[in-house]
């Protein structure tokens, strides 16, 4: 192997790395025997959602989450691999991917890496059940306003009493 395609080799490893390390989520998947159209649509829905997908050659996978200090990936990166990244929503890829294999038989889950920490199929798997950031969010709204909304409501009972009473 040439001097060039070494050092290509390790320039890929190094942006592979610090993309792992500046992710919040990383779902790694099995992608053999989905058609075009499939990964198409599968690209684009992840796209919509501010997640990466990429086809990457396992090995230097594997260099990429050593170099960023994970270990244990090396069972994950076997086989056809395609690695989703995302930046900002811990939950997206887990939850776009995990809703793109119900149709999909063909799409597995292998594993992923959360906020730093490597994750089994079954951990991904359970990330993709949680609400998405929005639906957290909203969630936090409504626990945020449950006591403003139930004093607004003793305060009116209590003004239709007094307005009975007199």
């Amino acid at each position: 192997m040439s001097e060039a395609a070494i050092a290509q080799k390790q320039l890929l490893v190094e942006e592979l790395t610090t993309k792992i390390q500046e992710s919040a989520s990383v779902v790694v998947v099995d992608y053999l025997g989905l058609t075009v159209e499939q990964v198409t649509e599968l690209r684009k829905q992840l796209r919509e959602a501010g997640v990466e997908m990429k086809v990457i050659k396992n090995s230097l996978m594997v260099r990429a989450a050593v170099a960023a200090g994970l270990e244990g990936m090396e069972s994950i990166f076997k086989g056809p691999t395609a690695v989703a990244f995302s930046s900002e929503d811990v939950v997206a890829p887990a939850k776009i991917m995990a809703e793109f294999a119900k149709t999909a038989d063909k799409l597995e889950i292998k594993g992923g890496i959360v906020e730093g920490n490597v994750s089994s199929k079954e951990e991904i798997e359970a990330l993709a059940k949680l609400p998405n950031r929005e639906g957290m969010l909203s969630m936090l709204l409504s626990v945020l306003q449950a006591p403003v909304r139930n004093f607004a409501l003793a305060i009116k009972a209590v003004s239709e009493k007094d307005g009975e009473a007199a």
